[in-house]
């Protein structure tokens, strides 16, 4: 059985565009959540201003269908022009540690 991938994306609003930025992903994350394999999708403030996504998928190549499946297409369309930079997408793999507590 393949490990499951981790995935921060992190969204710089363009200014005043944050409650836009918001609202799209609010728009888009039920879609993603029907996707096969996602057991987390989940939006986040930053102290920086940016909006960090956390992202569990049950492998790899679920995140590799996410990657180009509808849902996250429609994400990314919603954003043009709502954001000061292009978002950031680190894949992680975890290493465990512990109990259950010690991975996503």
């Amino acid at each position: 059985m393949s490990d499951p991938v981790v995935v921060t994306a992190v969204f710089f609003p363009a200014e005043g565009q944050r409650a836009a930025v918001v609202e799209a992903l609010r728009r888009g994350i039920p879609a993603v959540h029907e996707e096969v394999g996602c057991e987390l999708y989940a939006i986040h403030d930053a102290p920086d201003g940016s909006i960090v996504m956390i992202e569990k998928w049950s492998t790899e190549a679920d995140f590799d269908a996410h990657s180009t499946a509808a849902p996250v297409v429609a994400i990314r369309e919603s954003l043009v022009g709502l954001t000061a930079a292009p978002t950031v997408v680190t894949k992680l793999v975890p290493l465990p540690v512990g109990d259950e507590r010690g991975a996503l």
